[in-house]
């Protein structure tokens, strides 16, 4: 099969088109034909090497953790069929999303409604799986709870506006001021322009701050919580991993999340879909053949929504 491949660390350059093996489908797992996928800013931190020191070695490594594609193949007591449309977080902690072919758990895939294309599938899974346990399980996200996004535009951003809407909070988003008019048609109730104003000298208070950006630590923010109030950061990294256990006796406290793959979420994410209160805003589609294209877009900063990479198979 073909597979985008890197067989070093190193700058999106490294990115190429090779040959590999079919991967092996194992008992509880199912083999999807991949049709599309997605960038996070995970997949080129893995790539450059910054997280070498949590994730080392392994290549020739094939990026991504989205995928959006078809069952392949299957056991026959799978809640799957051949044919059948479907989505993955990929369980394995290298990725392996940008090849023809990919194995993954049942237990982190799910069905897509007729209604979502290919495409808006492909976004989901780490972004919106992401946004969701922040919210939910790690925030603790109630109804009638103020809510800040920080990053509200980004890929991760943009589904955490619409669940903590969807879950009946009031939600504050920032962002740079030409995000504005997307993020209140996302549903924020508020807008703050961070060129502008600092969230963190606000007088407003808030129940649960969600630092998807990464660019607001729990220490400049903890003055903004109310009482019993929670941040939540995407940061992993060791300063993140320390914050989490200093504040985790405090009655403010900082946890900084690594989403885990769930079909359960999947689904959720899929019902708001159909229930119109998730949509799905996609930056700029590139070929397997361009992912370094895609990477590099990515790291240079996506103002709304995320980048889709479509398998197209004579794209070499």
């Amino acid at each position: 099969m073909r597979a985008v491949v890197y067989d070093d660390y190193g700058d999106a350059d490294v990115l190429h088109v090779t040959s590999l093996p079919v991967p092996r489908r194992l008992p509880g797992q199912v083999l999807i034909e991949v049709l599309a996928s997605s960038v996070n800013p995970i997949d080129y931190r893995l790539r450059s090497g910054e997280m070498k020191g949590l994730l080392p070695g392994g290549f020739p490594r094939v990026p991504g953790y989205d995928v959006a594609g078809v069952i392949a193949d299957c056991a026959d007591d799978a809640p799957f069929s051949p044919g059948d449309r479907v989505i993955a977080f990929l369980d394995h902690a290298r990725g392996g999303a940008l090849a023809d072919f990919a194995v993954c758990a049942v237990d982190v895939t799910a069905k897509i409604p007729d209604s979502m294309t290919i495409e808006e599938a492909a976004a989901i899974p780490l972004a919106g799986t992401t946004a969701l346990q922040s919210l939910r399980d790690h925030g603790n996200m109630e109804a009638g709870d103020h809510v800040l996004i920080n990053g509200a535009s980004g890929g991760v951003g943009m589904f955490a506006v619409q669940i903590a809407k969807a879950f009946g909070c009031h939600v504050d988003a920032v962002a740079s001021g030409d995000n504005e008019t997307f993020c209140l048609s996302l549903g924020a109730d508020h807008f703050y322009n961070y060129e502008k104003v600092d969230f963190t000298e606000s007088s407003e208070r808030w129940d649960l701050i969600f630092d998807a950006a990464g660019k607001s630590g729990y220490f400049e923010s903890r003055d903004v919580l109310n009482p019993d109030g929670r941040y939540v950061s995407t940061e992993p990294d060791v300063k993140g991993m320390l914050m989490t256990l200093v504040t985790w006796p405090l009655s403010k406290s900082g946890t900084v999340m690594l989403a885990k793959p769930s079909a359960d979420d999947l689904r959720e994410l899929i019902r708001l879909y159909e229930q119109g209160k998730l949509s799905i805003t996609i930056d700029s589609c590139y070929d397997f053949a361009n992912a370094a294209a895609a990477h590099r877009r990515v790291e240079d900063g996506v103002d709304q929504g995320k980048v889709v990479l479509l398998n197209k198979p004579n794209a070499v």
